[in-house]
């Protein structure tokens, strides 16, 4: 199925815009206005309540990286770190499924780790500043 493989900048593209919807809205959400709140809950999980802005600009900062395509990598790392302290520390007590479990995180992660590897692809910043293998042309 040689003709799959052509859109595979196509599925990371997806991938990243997904990806990006989601932490975006999610950060932001922190950012303007709702950082009160997240500095009481990462507080409450024993964490320092600086770490509540760290946290909430890698969810806004990276989706934002994540969604031009720009240091796509650092962008996804920074996700990825975020959300697996959110898993340990708040979702994991809940269980997979249900009300507060770690299986939409998870979903996330996984995304934001299969980019780490894959990078933006040829539809990203990143291609276009230089950042693609020579092996793609």
């Amino acid at each position: 199925m040689k003709y799959l493989d052509k859109l595979q900048p196509l599925a990371l593209l997806v991938l990243r815009l997904v990806l990006a919807t989601i932490m975006m809205a999610h950060g932001a959400q922190k950012v303007f206005g709702g950082m009160p709140q997240h500095i009481a809950l990462v507080s409450k999980i024993g964490l320092p309540a600086w770490m509540a802005y760290l946290s909430a600009w890698a969810e806004l900062g990276g989706g934002i990286l994540v969604l031009l395509g720009f240091l796509t990598r650092v962008g996804a790392l920074l996700i990825t770190i975020d959300l697996m302290v959110a898993i340990l520390k708040v979702h994991a007590r809940n269980g997979l499924r249900g009300p507060g479990g770690f299986e939409f995180p998870m979903t996330v992660v996984a995304i934001a780790f299969a980019l780490i590897f894959f990078g933006g692809g040829p539809i990203s910043l990143d291609w276009v500043f230089g950042g693609h293998p020579e092996t793609h042309r």
